[in-house]
């Protein structure tokens, strides 16, 4: 069985803080109904597409999911929605600051309806507070908390990050607190409200850099590539853009090893190298000779090699080769996933494995794909009935397709 089974979600995300959280839950055996605005549905699904289908983008962001549209601007297809509300345990919404409010769907009309709802909030500045009212999206969140200024040259400008962790960092945390809240839940009984600040998410992930700081004292200052030979990048052959091999030797013994991988255990009684206080007065001797050996290697072959000794070091990956890399492939990282529209895709998976409990990576769904079922299925409706609410426009016309106009 899967770890959360039993536990039903109304997820009405948009682009991926939202839908980050609500895959991450629908990987672990909750049911996830995503509500969508009908013809449109979630923007996400245009993203970067030329070709009239659902983007990649959407597609690997939710994963696992049903869709259903509803007009929630309509009475009925408002009215819908609360009455599909006491069948779920949990609600997330990830709307600008506002949205919910004009369409009458808060915390407190919701718990009217399911006194024992948890209802998810995420803003980019939260609830309250003088940048309430901000609007927000990933990078947004990754400059209001201090990212972009840690990363980059020493002397050139903040630069933007390379990971979506604003969105995709700030969903992990929504999902983790739904998980604690549900199983209060059935200790208690009772729901509750959860919010999260994309901006104070985010701080979570550069505590390391705040540790620097003097408890905020100090701004951490940007270090590029760093100025320590024994953690740094490394060029490597054939010297294309991204080969390049990635070396951490945080102690004695690595060095040592990083010694032994190169060939070159003299260096350990160099003088110049012989101490942590010569290496580092030397560091620059250091670095020409890691780099002369990593150049005549490829960036796999130094990986190997340096790995091998005990030594922390990764080549440089390149996106595409994650779906070909024998490690992950050999793990079942990389899952083939058959998509209505994009046939069969390629999709990476949940990292964390368990034993006790079976995660499955399924294909997205199509707008308003479950529309039909749902109702049915939740509220009783006979094909008659839905048929009556399409004509009416309370819920999507879309019929099972995989494009918007």
């Amino acid at each position: 069985m899967a770890a959360l089974d039993g536990l039903r979600i109304l997820d009405m995300t948009q682009w991926e803080a939202g839908t980050a959280c609500t895959q991450s839950l629908a990987w672990l055996g909750a049911t996830v109904v995503k509500i969508e605005q009908p013809e449109v549905g979630d923007p996400g699904r245009g993203v970067g597409r030329n070709d009239g289908v659902d983007s990649e983008y959407f597609v690997n962001w939710n994963s696992n999911k049903r869709s259903v549209t509803f007009d929630l601007s309509s009475e009925k297809g408002r009215d819908l929605l609360l009455q599909m509300v006491p069948r779920y345990d949990v609600f997330v919404e990830n709307y600008g600051p506002g949205v919910v409010e004009k369409l009458d769907i808060g915390y407190d009309v919701m718990r009217t309806v399911h006194p024992e709802i948890i209802y998810v909030r995420i803003k980019g500045f939260g609830t309250s507070g003088p940048y309430a009212h901000f609007k927000c999206m990933d990078m947004v969140a990754q400059a209001a908390a201090g990212a972009f200024s840690i990363t980059g040259e020493p002397d050139g400008p903040p630069m933007r990050p390379g990971p979506t962790m604003g969105d995709a960092g700030t969903g992990v945390q929504a999902a983790l607190a739904i998980s604690a809240a549900y199983a209060q839940k059935l200790k208690t009984g009772e729901g509750q409200l959860i919010e999260l600040s994309m901006q104070e998410a985010m701080t979570y992930y550069l505590r390391t850099a705040v540790s620097r700081t003097r408890f905020g004292q100090v701004a951490t200052p940007r270090t590029g590539n760093g100025e320590n030979p024994f953690v740094s990048l490394y060029p490597c052959a054939p010297g294309g853009p991204n080969d390049y091999v990635f070396v951490m030797a945080v102690n004695p013994r690595m060095w040592s090893a990083v010694c032994c991988a190169l060939g070159q255990p003299e260096l350990l009684s160099d003088p110049r190298f012989s101490t942590a206080q010569a290496r580092h007065e030397n560091r620059h001797l250091l670095f020409e000779e890691i780099g002369s050996w990593t150049r005549s290697h490829t960036k796999k072959e130094c990986m190997s090699a340096l790995a091998e000794e005990g030594v922390c070091a990764s080549q440089v990956y390149e996106t595409n080769e994650l779906f070909t890399d024998p490690h992950l492939v050999e793990r079942d990282f990389v899952h083939d996933v058959e998509h209505a529209v994009h046939g069969k895709v390629q999709l990476l998976g949940w990292p964390a494995r368990m034993s006790k409990s079976h995660v499955a990576i399924e294909a997205a769904p199509l707008l308003g794909e479950h529309t039909d079922e749902v109702l049915a299925e939740d509220l009783g409706l006979s094909a008659e009935d839905i048929d009556e609410l399409r004509t009416e426009g309370s819920i999507g016309s879309e019929m099972i397709k995989g494009s918007r106009s």
